[in-house]
């Protein structure tokens, strides 16, 4: 049975990851970058699904919609079985604290709570041919959707590390974060939803009332 115990953050500051120097700037990323480069082929992406390729509105907000939902599950996914990748060997062990560890040991390094733009770009081309071979001509509103869902995942994940826990109904997603990173790391896979959580039964685990504020307010020490 896993420990009671609350778990806390081992560091503060920001690691260093690689030797190399190029490759460790990589490693840091403002979050106005992504926010900003998502936003603008999200919109360009369905300007052209509308203008170039004579699309109703109506489709390419249904379509917007789906490729939005979509990135819940995706992300969801992606945390619980990539990032939390079982560490049963020295590579994996590795791979593992470069994507996902080092954000767990290092929770208030705000430069890496963003995928390096590079990256992301790639991921991003890559996605979009294999929508555009799924999809067809769907794919300008689906991706759309898709990639605002990581920059709205991005600003909310951003949001809790940054800030206080707000006093309205985004409460629930600081507290629902907290517990993953301070009392439950195998729980509470989903950031920007808890939906997945609730479908795939990882949401956290019954604490007494005062242990949650405990969490809750951990994330802002």
């Amino acid at each position: 049975m896993e420990s009671t115990k609350l778990k806390r953050p081992k560091h503060k500051g920001s690691p260093k990851l690689f030797d190399n120097p190029i490759l460790e700037k990589l490693t840091h990323t403002h979050i106005s970058l992504p926010l900003i480069i998502f936003g603008l082929i999200a919109t360009a992406l369905i300007y052209y699904g509308i203008i170039e390729k004579g699309f109703e509105t109506p489709l390419m907000v249904g379509l917007f919609l789906a490729g939005l939902f979509f990135f819940t599950f995706v992300e969801y996914i992606m945390h619980r079985y990539l990032y939390h990748i079982p560490a049963t060997s020295e590579r994996k062990k590795k791979i593992s604290y470069t994507m996902h560890g080092v954000h767990h040991d290092y929770p208030k390094d705000k430069s890496r709570l963003a995928m390096p733009p590079v990256l992301s770009l790639i991921i991003a081309t890559v996605l979009f041919i294999i929508y555009r071979a799924v999809l067809g001509d769907y794919v300008f509103g689906f991706l759309a959707g898709f990639l605002i869902g990581y920059a709205g995942y991005l600003a909310v994940h951003y949001s809790i590390h940054a800030f206080k826990v707000p006093n309205n109904f985004l409460k629930t997603l600081w507290h629902h974060h907290s517990i993953h990173h301070y009392r439950e790391s195998d729980r509470a896979f989903g950031v920007s939803s808890p939906l997945w959580d609730h479908i795939f039964r990882t949401m956290p685990r019954k604490a007494p009332a005062s242990r949650k504020t405990a969490v809750g307010q951990s994330i802002d020490d």
